[in-house]
């Protein structure tokens, strides 16, 4: 087929929640006229609502405002739980008793939940409608990338099928092991965690009134995360050689082992979900654009999960990067010029650097038993949960609404 009759004016590597947010986002905001080619490995049919799939995402204020734009969040409301509190406890595996050294209420000045819990497949159900009802968008899925060359006012990109698809601009939405940004020359700093990641959904003995939890274990934090009706999800990082055995279970070794982790404040529990997992790793790209080429998402950058923040800083990469390119058509500017792209670079680069790093901090912290480091890092929680102005930043920090906020966070067209 010739490459010309198959030219976009961007092309998207990835259908996750991301790359079909990212979609969209610029279909929006480019106007009717604007084509929009998404690639995917995985067949974009219908995402299955069995339950079969466990992840969750802890989705801040700012992504729901950027979901609302896109007009997603109609969708996804129903299947969202608003996280009104958030407990911390940080104890040893076999302490009988774990004192709440460190809670707040999870809400903005503004009253809104400065956090919400959706199931991932419920979220991506609804942007790959969303995308798949925008006419400028066009949903490829079966393809795998096999090469990509700049060239020229176009980046040309090759799937395994030897189709070839062309435009001016290529955004990254691939993962953690985007096959674009290898393919492009960009480097990672990377490193992995002697932890394995393992996720469950479970029914509630007791009402979790919208509250989480974090108890900070020896082995990684576990973090029960409300969902509605009164389920939750299971987010544990686990020291890798034992979660190979933990993984290896049957049901009811299984059971006990979250019990013993889980703590008594909500009764028992139902596991209602398969168990999930994978291993733990943290990678910054050290650059996020190349000419005609820019990462979003996991591609850029992927963070220990102890905070839950992935997916938002994901969605913060999706604003700008809509922003900068916005505002260069409009300006009759070339959207894939480097110059432009480099703007989107200087905008998302230190608050992504910032972010792995401080995630990997906490873990490093707080994954461990030593009885010193566990009084100090106890009393500066204590220290915190006297401070209602600090704990009322942190969470207007962890919504995404602290510093230079692209416009689709803040809930405004662009």
């Amino acid at each position: 087929m010739n490459a010309q009759r198959q030219t976009s004016d961007v092309l998207i590597a990835g259908a996750g929640a991301a790359g079909l947010a990212q979609a969209c986002a610029l279909a929006d905001a480019l106007g009717a006229d604007a084509s929009i080619t998404v690639v995917d490995r995985a067949v974009l049919g219908a995402v299955a609502a069995s339950g079969s799939d466990p992840r969750a995402y802890a989705l801040s204020a700012g992504s729901k405002h950027v979901l609302e734009r896109l007009g997603v969040w109609e969708a996804v409301a129903p299947h969202a739980q608003p996280v009104t509190g958030i407990d911390i406890t940080d104890s040893s595996l076999d302490d009988a008793f774990r004192p709440r050294l460190l809670g707040y209420d999870n809400r903005l000045d503004t009253g809104e939940p400065g956090t919400y819990v959706v199931r991932e497949m419920h979220l991506r159900a609804a942007l790959l409608a969303a995308a798949a009802a925008r006419p400028g968008v066009r949903l490829r899925g079966g393809c795998e990338v096999a090469d990509v060359i700049v060239a020229g006012p176009h980046t040309r990109l090759t799937l395994d099928s030897g189709e070839v698809l062309a435009a001016p601009l290529l955004i990254a939405a691939d993962g953690r092991k985007s096959a674009v940004r290898e393919r492009v020359g960009l480097k990672v700093v990377s490193w992995t965690y002697p932890q394995t990641g393992i996720v469950a959904i479970v029914k509630l003995e007791k009402p979790h009134q919208g509250r989480a939890v974090q108890h900070f274990l020896p082995a990684g934090p576990f973090a029960i995360l409300p969902l509605p009706e009164d389920h939750a999800c299971i987010t544990w990082s686990e020291d890798a050689g034992r979660a190979a055995e933990i993984l290896a279970m049957g049901a009811d070794d299984f059971h006990r082992e979250l019990a013993l982790r889980f703590g008594h404040r909500l009764g028992d529990f139902e596991i209602v979900s398969p168990r999930a997992s994978w291993p733990l790793a943290m990678h910054l790209a050290r650059g996020m654009v190349a000419p005609r080429v820019a990462l979003v998402s996991d591609a850029a950058h992927g963070v220990h999960p102890i905070a839950g923040q992935g997916l938002n800083l994901g969605l913060r990469d999706v604003a700008a990067l809509t922003e900068v390119v916005t505002d260069a058509a409009r300006l009759g500017l070339d959207i894939g010029a480097l110059d432009v792209l480099q703007r989107y670079e200087r905008w998302r680069r230190t608050d992504s650097a910032m972010s792995a790093a401080t995630f990997d901090a906490l873990n490093r912290l707080f994954s461990n038993d030593w009885s010193v480091l566990r009084t100090v890092r106890d009393a500066g929680l204590g220290l915190v949960d006297r401070m209602p102005q600090l704990k009322q930043f942190f969470v207007a920090e962890a919504a995404g609404l602290t510093g230079d906020v692209p416009k689709l966070l803040r809930g405004e067209p662009v």
